[in-house]
């Protein structure tokens, strides 16, 4: 009897040391529990790394978006080590929104294009305005004008049907790349959307390296096949801050 009380104590022992590790949580998880008193966010995905020959080390900077005082602030983390399990959920998603609050306190945590979250088409930041080409795109009013430079707007505006397309079919329920072309998507690690967010990030600096890029996609492929996990086919596979604190006029983040 003794014998088989030890066993199940062990047994037990090992399920409460495997269980606290696979419910460590995440970085992002952190990040979302730290501003759980901010009334919104937007976090996105702003850069990755694989660090190592033999052990990977996995990594993500993520930028975050609040407005404090009228005023939208942006904060770049320091690179923070992810599971490889979050790492190649997350390959498609550098650049994109991949959790967000809005004003009713709704937690999203489906990778979106920036700032569709809560930001943009809410009347309180801007409104839809109509090009000489006769469509929509989102214009922020001049106190938040901000931010169409923080999520890459200023190159990319976002468009109403795009907008429209994400809320109707997408939000809360699946990633939204936006439309292909030729194979490319809009949103996304990939897509047309991060052409001019490429300069000093670390992954585009070492994706250019073509080994690199192929031994990660090799990995990500490896580690899908293993999981059985499906890959969506617009995404052709799938003190913590010490960066700047960037605003429309002076101040720090969460001051």
């Amino acid at each position: 009897m003794n014998y088989k009380i030890i066993l199940f104590s062990a047994f037990v022992l090992l399920l409460s040391a495997c269980g606290g590790e696979s419910f460590k949580k995440a970085p992002l998880d952190n990040l979302i529990r730290d501003m759980e008193n901010q009334k919104e966010f937007s976090i996105l995905l702003h850069d990755m790394d694989v660090q190592g020959n033999f052990s990977k080390t996995y990594m993500h900077k993520y930028k975050i978006v609040t407005v404090k005082d009228s005023i939208p602030e942006e904060k770049i983390t320091d690179w923070m080590e992810v599971s490889k399990g979050t790492f190649n959920e997350h390959m498609n998603n550098m650049g994109m929104e991949i959790a967000s609050k809005d004003s009713t306190g709704a937690l999203n945590k489906t990778p979106a294009p920036p700032g569709y979250g809560n930001y943009v088409g809410n009347s309180q930041y801007g409104q839809w305005r109509t090009g000489s080409d006769g469509s929509s795109f989102w214009e922020f009013y001049g106190k938040y004008a901000m931010m169409s430079s923080i999520f890459n707007m200023m190159s990319y505006p976002a468009r109403r049907s795009y907008y429209d397309d994400y809320r109707g079919s997408y939000q809360g329920r699946q990633a939204y790349y936006g439309p292909s072309e030729n194979g490319r998507t809009t949103f996304g690690t990939d897509g047309k959307y991060n052409d001019t967010q490429k300069t000093n990030k670390t992954w585009f600096d070492k994706a250019s390296n073509r080994s690199f890029k192929d031994r990660v996609s090799q990995r990500v492929s490896r580690s899908n096949r293993s999981s059985g996990t499906s890959v969506d086919k617009t995404t052709r596979s799938s003190s913590r801050f010490s960066g700047k604190t960037f605003r429309s006029r002076g101040g720090g983040f969460g001051k």
